[in-house]
């Protein structure tokens, strides 16, 4: 009998150590209960919701459209999310990532002609849907007008240009700050001395010009200064050996974007600059050609000026250059105003269209049918762009001075031919819109807490021109899929660019305190099918990338449309509310403001 149990018993153990003995009906319940303790877990504990949030952002990060699409679809539509709902946070590393430059990326393209540093962007479905963290210390910008002076050291802790060019003025580290003297290697003694320089030979100061473009501009110390003489300058640089140059012109209130004169043209509309700069911008202007001086010459309002400081203007061992740079300027019919040691002027000539004459450069004009203000995406052509493609009296003489010609009707637009009435009305509108927007919203405008501001589908540029008393600049965007009003906005005295929404856009993180897109919905849509090119999931993520924490985003739309824009509002931490349009408008819109919310990680 003992031997018996004995037997029993060593029995179930082996077929309990013995998988193989078990059978079928074990197992099947074994695995039942196994299922119902996950379930149990994962309903009413919290490592459910880490772990859902966990899987949603690692599918949020991949490219693979079955993941990220149905995932872009709940967001938009409000569908209930694990992890509060929120997109994640981007690494550490990539505090000031530009998706459109990325080194990573551009330095295995060619060098022919600075290619490598243009624009090359990903598609909008291979880029994560993550969001770009503010660095480590960062506070709320120091604001306008002390910003010009100094901004904080760890919103962007970047020392190389202070240890590099610290010696010719650019900037330098105080304790917690950036302190910026406003010099640069051409001033070394400062911006305001440089300007009184060329006021001997340009009309800056009595109205006569308004626009500048200044090319290859370090942290921006020309352009913001040149405020002071109501000067708008648009002031641009690549992102190269001086990491950050731009986004320091940014964190100061500066207006500039991130661009390189390579193997495009600029996307700016032509003869919208009453002034071009360069202070040592190094751009070979008479190489391939003359094709670099070729640009600068669209972009030049007939009558306007060209200012280039440094090499080769008399600089030692580059003879050949600074004559071959004066032969381009003679053949172009440019009077050559004065050499002041290493600064050449020229005056672009305001009459009839000049001949390019007998050149060793091929120089020839461009054919009638050139559009000359085509620039999104568009290769630079080896051709002089005739004056007489585009009509109208807009030459430094005929068009209005400043501030007058702000408010009169521009005198080139095909948009607004013979419809006076229309940009008149549009000038209202926005007067009355701001004020609603001031008033009844409580939007910060003409506070210091908004500086840097940009209207993503600026039309006629009548948002900006409301603002115009307010210590603000606006960058103008015009989509570069919708009619070209851009020259309206130059002829303004504004500034802008072209640009598709549905790719990135060329500045730092964190560069912008207000971010205003009426009809958001048309910019992501394909004009002619109607069709989204791509989400507003994207687009958003974006917007959120470039906006200052604590900044605001104004949107004027349709009630779905806004209704959609807080939907996502809440994935990228945005607080959203939802306003009536003003009780003076007609149309069937709402207006959304939205704050971005200062989180860290």
């Amino acid at each position: 009998m003992a031997l018996s149990s004995k037997r029993s018993s060593t029995n179930f153990i082996t077929a309990i150590i013995n998988p193989r003995q078990w059978r079928l009906l074990d197992l099947i319940t074994l695995f039942f209960f196994f299922l119902v303790a996950i379930f149990f877990l994962m309903a009413f504990t919290h490592f459910g919701d880490s772990l859902a949030a966990s899987g949603r952002n690692t599918l949020l990060r991949s490219s693979d459209p079955r993941h990220r699409l149905p995932l872009v679809s709940a967001i938009e539509n409000g569908e209930p999310r694990g992890g509060g709902g929120f997109l994640d946070a981007c690494s550490a590393e990539e505090v000031d990532h530009m998706p459109c430059e990325d080194p990573r990326v551009n330095r295995l393209l060619s060098r022919e002609m600075n290619f490598y540093r243009e624009r090359h962007c990903p598609r909008h479905i291979d880029t994560p849907l993550c969001l770009i963290p503010p660095p480590k210390g960062y506070r709320i910008p120091v604001h306008w007008p002390e910003s010009l002076h100094k901004i904080w050291h760890d919103n962007m802790p970047h020392n190389k240009i202070a240890d590099r060019k610290g010696h010719q003025g650019w900037m330098k580290r105080e304790g917690q700050h950036f302190i910026f003297p406003g010099g640069g290697t051409m001033f070394p003694d400062g911006a305001e001395q440089y300007i009184e320089k060329l006021a001997q030979y340009i009309p800056i100061r009595d109205g006569v010009m308004r626009t500048a473009l200044d090319m290859g501009c370090g942290v921006a110390s020309f352009g913001g200064y040149l405020l002071a003489q109501n000067m708008l300058a648009m002031s641009f640089a690549p992102r190269d050996s001086h990491k950050s140059q731009i986004q320091f012109a940014l964190e100061r209130g500066i207006p500039a974007f991130v661009a390189m004169l390579g193997t495009r043209r600029l996307p700016f509309p032509a003869f919208g600059f009453d002034l071009v700069h360069c202070s040592r911008c190094l751009i070979p202007f008479t190489a391939y050609n003359a094709t670099y001086f070729i640009e600068v010459d669209r972009l030049l309002r007939p009558g306007g000026y060209l200012v280039i400081s440094g090499p080769p203007v008399q600089w030692a061992k580059q003879d050949k250059e600074w004559s071959d740079l004066q032969a381009v300027a003679r053949a172009l019919c440019y009077e050559l105003i004065v050499v002041d040691g290493n600064t050449a002027i020229w005056k672009k000539p305001a009459g009839k269209m000049c001949h390019p004459h007998q050149n060793d450069f091929g120089l020839a004009l461009c054919d009638d049918s050139d559009d000359a203000s085509q620039a999104w995406y568009f290769k630079l052509k080896r051709c002089v762009t005739r004056t007489s493609s585009v009509k109208g009296e807009y030459a430094i003489g005929q068009i209005p001075k400043w501030p007058e010609r702000l408010n009169t009707v521009p005198p080139r637009s095909t948009v607004m031919k013979n419809e006076a009435h229309l940009y008149e009305a549009d000038n209202k509108r926005w007067i009355r819109r701001v004020m609603h927007y001031k008033k009844s919203l409580h939007i910060k405008l003409g506070t210091p807490a908004v500086r840097n501001v940009m209207d993503m589908n600026a039309l006629f540029g009548g948002f900006a021109a409301a603002l115009i008393s307010d210590p603000v600049w606006v960058m103008n965007v015009v989509p570069a899929d919708k009619p070209s009003t851009l020259d309206v906005i130059y002829d303004r005295g504004l500034i802008g660019l072209y640009h598709d929404w549905c790719e990135p856009f060329s500045t730092y993180p964190r560069t912008y305190d207000l971010l205003h897109a009426t009809n958001i919905g048309s910019l992501i849509k394909d004009p002619t099918s109607g069709e989204s090119r791509c989400s507003l999931v994207d687009l958003m993520v974006e917007m959120d990338r470039i906006l200052r924490p604590e900044g605001t985003v104004v949107v004027r739309d349709t009630p779905e449309v806004t209704e959609k824009v807080a939907r996502v509002s809440e994935a990228v931490r945005w607080k959203a509310t939802i306003y009536d349009k003003e009780p003076e408008s007609h149309a069937q819109e709402k207006i959304l403001v939205a704050t971005k919310t200062f989180w860290k990680q």
